[in-house]
Parts: C-alpha cells; sequence; structure tokens
C-alpha cells in the first residue's frame, strides 16, 4: 500500500517498492517454491530444487487477492499465504487492528493465481503466553474453517509474529500441521526444523539491494540454532503480562 495504517506501515512496501523486489527475485535466477516442497524436503519425501526461495504473505489483508496476487502471478512466482480466520471470516474477531481485510470466500482464488494457503490462527495473539485450551482453539479452529472454504486439507502454519515455544511447537503437530513457520530474521536453511522454520521480515525501510542480498545468502544468519537469553527472557515477561491482560495481539 502507498499509505498503510500506522499499525501495519513498518512491515509495508509501496506497490513500486513490491514490483521492484518482485523483479530481483526473478532476476536471482532461484526457483520459487511453496511450503509444501519445504516440507517435502523436510520430511525427506523429495530434494529441493536448486536454489529454491519461498514468498510468504501473512494476514490476509484485501490486497492479497488483487494487485498482490496478480504482481506474482504475472511473473510466475507462486508464494505461500497464512491466513488469520477471525479477522476475513464472516462474523469472525480478530485481535488485529482495523485495516482492509480480504474475506474468506476469496481464498480460493489465491489458490487459483497459485498461492498456497495456510493458517495464521484464528485471531493473531501470542501463542506462547495462552493456555492450553485457548492454544488448542487457534491452532484446531483456524485450520477447520479454512479446510470447510477451500475443500481440502491444510497443513501448514505461520506463527503471529513468529511468537511460539517448545510447547507452541508440540501442540502444533498434534493439531495436524506438518510444518510451521516462525520468523527468527534469520535466512532458512536445508537443516531447519519443520516446526519453526525461519523467515525474514520485509520492512518499509528495506531496499532492493537487501533484498538481493538475502537472495545472494547474505545479510542475515542462517537457522537452525538456538533461541538466545533476550528471546527467552522475552517470552517470560509476555506471558507474566498475558496473565494480567489476558491474550495479545503478536504484532
Amino acid at each position: 500500500m502507498d499509505d498503510p495504517p500506522d499499525w501495519i506501515a513498518e512491515f509495508t512496501v509501496t506497490p513500486k517498492q513490491f514490483a521492484a523486489h518482485l523483479d530481483a527475485v526473478v532476476r536471482s535466477g532461484r526457483t520459487p517454491v511453496t511450503i509444501s516442497t519445504i516440507a517435502d524436503h523436510l520430511a525427506g519425501r523429495a530434494p529441493l530444487p536448486p536454489r529454491p526461495v519461498l514468498l510468504t504473505f501473512d494476514d490476509g489483508f484485501a490486497d492479497l487477492p488483487g494487485p498482490t496476487a496478480e504482481a506474482l502471478a504475472e511473473r510466475a512466482l507462486p508464494a505461500t499465504a497464512y491466513l488469520t480466520t477471525g479477522a476475513i471470516a464472516p462474523g469472525g474477531r480478530s485481535l488485529l487492528p482495523p485495516a482492509p481485510m480480504m474475506t474468506l470466500d476469496r481464498a480460493a482464488e489465491l489458490e487459483r493465481y497459485g498461492m498456497e494457503i495456510g493458517s495464521h490462527t484464528v485471531t493473531h495473539a501470542q501463542l506462547d503466553t495462552l493456555s492450553g485450551k485457548e492454544l488448542a482453539y487457534e491452532l484446531r479452529s483456524s485450520k477447520a474453517v479454512l479446510e470447510d472454504a477451500l475443500g481440502h486439507e491444510v497443513r501448514h502454519l505461520a506463527y503471529p509474529h513468529g511468537y511460539n515455544s517448545p510447547r507452541v511447537r508440540a501442540m502444533s503437530a498434534r493439531a495436524g500441521y506438518e510444518t510451521a513457520t516462525a520468523v527468527r530474521h534469520a535466512l532458512s536453511s536445508d537443516r531447519d526444523e519443520r516446526y519453526r522454520i525461519a523467515r525474514l521480515i520485509v520492512r518499509r525501510t528495506h531496499t532492493v539491494a537487501d533484498v538481493e542480498g538475502w537472495l545472494a545468502g547474505a545479510g542475515a544468519r542462517v537457522a537452525p540454532y538456538r533461541d538466545g537469553p533476550k528471546t527467552i527472557g522475552w517470552r517470560w515477561y509476555r506471558r507474566a503480562r498475558a496473565v494480567v491482560r489476558g491474550p495479545e495481539f503478536a504484532g
């Protein structure tokens, strides 16, 4: 968007920037894949193609089934979209602040454009602060809603803002997901963990040169790696805060 809501502005790019980033992907010679290709490799079912790159889009903003999907299709770039069902389903409720959102009935349209659909939970809460019952609802209900809308199994999850923990990862597996993506601000690798696949967040300040660096395998650390003390401490602080305030928006 050229003029996004303030709360999401940091994590948006203009249409012109977006086109330039996609053109950089095309020029890189990398092979664009969806999350299922990554899953097949991590499960030992199939090798990755040469120099793969995975493009992911979270939440389900209104541009996704329109100009975003069209820009990808024009360049023959498949991608994966993780949808927050409470923000896009009729009568749904989420913790996402106000923004133009797509509707659930357009999810199948995304598939026709070449996108794979995954879950981004129901409300976009900080999953690692939830009770077992709340976490099960976020994981299972969002999966079921998407499967009803699409008519097939949904096997992949993205943790809102990447927040996860060993308990969240274990429950994601039990809920029937085959992979889950985190954030980690890192490049993934062929040794990455199935239930916290590393991703890089594209911010408004990132340039084409930044994207080209990532595509060349530079400019960020490489997963997998252990959580550091700051990550663990931040998680415990957020858990304590959630006891007082209840579930909070992950963002």
